[in-house]
């Protein structure tokens, strides 16, 4: 009996549809790393394909069944870059869909590293979140890997005003200018902190390898210090003192997240696209404060050689 394809019949509205597919596909993925035991990743995936205005429906099965070959095929061995996981079954899932002219795929994980405390060397376990997207065309295909990071940042205004406030108490004592701004120095300053999230991502041709281990250091670095798990009282120290030594608006966040790509990426090309953004939980205030780019690389790198 041959049974009907009611997805190929044509609709009462036709109309082209920029994506129909399935979300929240969550798979077990291998990440292979440099030196050290792969990592085990339970991973959300989205998969869809364009669909044309003569079809009433997309043969959403294709989608799944492109996502288990492209598993199958790397069961053996780990995957050493997502994106290049969700370039293949973006390629595979157009293979499979003789109608569709451009396949998305997307995934998102929950990356466990080990973390040692800064002072006291306790160890503990810091969750990142990484992500990927690639989009494949007959003509080619592109990638976005993406990762993004806790951290804290300091205010640098409400520490000036405090350090002020200092200078005039201190000024009441008889003691000199030098005398001052060298005790300043030596003290932390009071300021509000935030806890900041910062993402980074990058949008290359198929051809080019963005490792996601550096944009976490970039983001993590850019912010006023790390955060960790566990900290023993000397830990505390450190960290608070290393927040106060290095006070960041959320814009500093950002452009010091932009410097180091353009910096550590030079064998990209200048299409490649660059997204970095910085949102704070402010401490004193009921809002978020947050900055953002989004920009060709080639542009920022002639604005940064300004």
């Amino acid at each position: 009996m041959k049974l009907p394809d009611v997805q190929a019949d044509r609709p009462d509205i036709t109309v082209d549809l920029s994506r129909v597919g399935v979300s929240g596909l969550k798979k077990h993925v291998k990440l292979a790393r440099e030196q050290n035991d792969p990592v085990i990743l339970i991973s959300e995936f989205d998969m869809s394909i364009n669909l044309p205005s003569y079809r009433k429906g997309a043969n959403l099965s294709r989608n799944l069944e492109a996502m288990n070959t492209v598993l199958e095929r790397a069961i053996d061995e780990p995957v050493v870059e997502i994106e290049s996981l969700c370039a293949e079954v973006a390629k595979e899932i157009l293979d499979r869909h003789e109608y569709g002219k451009k396949a998305f795929v997307s995934m998102e994980s929950e990356y466990a590293v080990e973390r040692e405390a800064p002072v006291s060397n306790q160890k503990s376990q810091e969750v990142i979140e990484i992500f990927a997207e690639a989009v494949a065309t007959e003509e080619e295909v592109s990638n976005k890997v993406g990762a993004r990071v806790k951290g804290t940042t300091t205010c640098p205004c409400a520490q000036e005003i405090m350090a002020e406030k200092i200078r005039e108490s201190l000024s009441e004592k008889d003691l000199s200018k030098e005398e001052i701004d060298d005790l300043l120095d030596r003290i932390p300053i009071a300021t509000h902190n935030q806890r900041g999230v910062g993402t980074i991502s990058i949008k290359v041709p198929e051809e080019y390898f963005v490792p996601i281990e550096r944009l976490v250091e970039i983001i993590k670095d850019s912010m006023s210090s790390e955060i960790f798990e566990i900290l023993k009282r000397e830990d505390e120290a450190h960290v608070v003192e290393e927040a106060f030594d290095n006070p960041t608006f959320v814009e500093d966040v950002v452009r010091s997240m932009v410097s180091d790509v353009v910096k550590d990426f030079s064998h990209l090309p200048d299409k490649a696209v660059v997204n970095a953004k910085q949102v704070n939980k402010e401490s004193i205030h009921s809002h978020d404060a947050f900055a953002e780019v989004k920009s060709c690389l080639g542009d920022l790198r002639q604005e940064m050689s300004n």
